[in-house]
């Protein structure tokens, strides 16, 4: 696989076909070539889009996915753009602190992607649970709600402004993917599910949401989910053993 130059700008659920061509034009004046779209909701391809992108190469080269899950597969970290934190216990940073730590991940080999929700409702609380840090601007509380392609324009600014990075940053080394870490967490809610952990059952999506937070907020590398993949299967195991000589 070739190493990545840049992060990843992916817009999720976007609604209009302009501010994906938008978009699309500003990331190509900043030079981050690569873009992917989770389901559109005008669908695809949009005439209105290759209008304002005005020939750039970027929405040539856009991908467009079905679900998150499959944009954000082969990436190891995921930055959400939102204008709140939500209550969620993560790292936040400005966009220049962001993009100055997302630097240090990609020369370190590592594909980062950066999330941009819809233009009415913004990021999905699940967008924002399977990333690992926030990035937000400091926008006027009274009317914070920014165009997505001026987001996306701000955000690749600070990027190609060459923020450096932190003396102090040292990435995670053998970084799992979003695939395999989306993979740990279905393995993971299945055989709480079957132990009986999620009481009372309508806080199933919560309590999920708050075991993804805290290993999303810290990152594991692939080694490690696959040591806690073996934990739940062993734990699984006995488990029905101890049930046998019960009976």
């Amino acid at each position: 696989m070739v190493e990545p130059q840049t992060p990843v700008f992916i817009l999720v659920e976007p609604q209009m076909g302009e501010n994906i061509g938008a978009a699309c034009r500003v990331m190509g004046n900043f030079g981050i070539p690569e873009l992917r779209i989770v389901n559109p909701r005008d669908g695809w391809p949009n005439p209105k889009a290759v209008s304002m992108a005005t020939s750039s190469p970027v929405l040539d080269d856009a991908r467009v996915f079905d679900t998150l899950e499959e944009a954000v597969a082969d990436c190891q970290l995921l930055f959400a753009s939102t204008a709140q934190p939500r209550n969620m216990v993560k790292p936040v940073f400005t966009a220049r602190e962001g993009m100055a730590e997302i630097r240090g991940h990609v020369e370190a080999g590592q594909r980062v992607g950066v999330l941009f929700g819809a233009e009415k409702s913004g990021l999905p609380n699940a967008a924002i649970t399977l990333s690992n840090a926030i990035i937000t601007l400091p926008v006027d509380r009274s009317f914070s709600s920014l165009n997505l392609a001026m987001a996306v324009g701000v955000f690749a600014h600070e990027w190609r402004a060459g923020e450096p990075t932190p003396e102090d940053f040292k990435p995670l080394d053998d970084r799992a993917t979003e695939q395999e870490m989306t993979a740990f967490y279905a393995h993971l809610e299945q055989e709480l599910d079957r132990a009986g952990f999620f009481y009372p059952p309508e806080k199933t999506p919560l309590m999920m949401q708050n075991l993804i937070n805290a290993f999303a907020r810290g990152g594991l590398t692939q080694q490690e989910v696959r040591t806690l993949r073996g934990v739940i299967k062993a734990l699984a195991i006995g488990r029905g053993k101890a049930r046998i000589e019960r009976e």
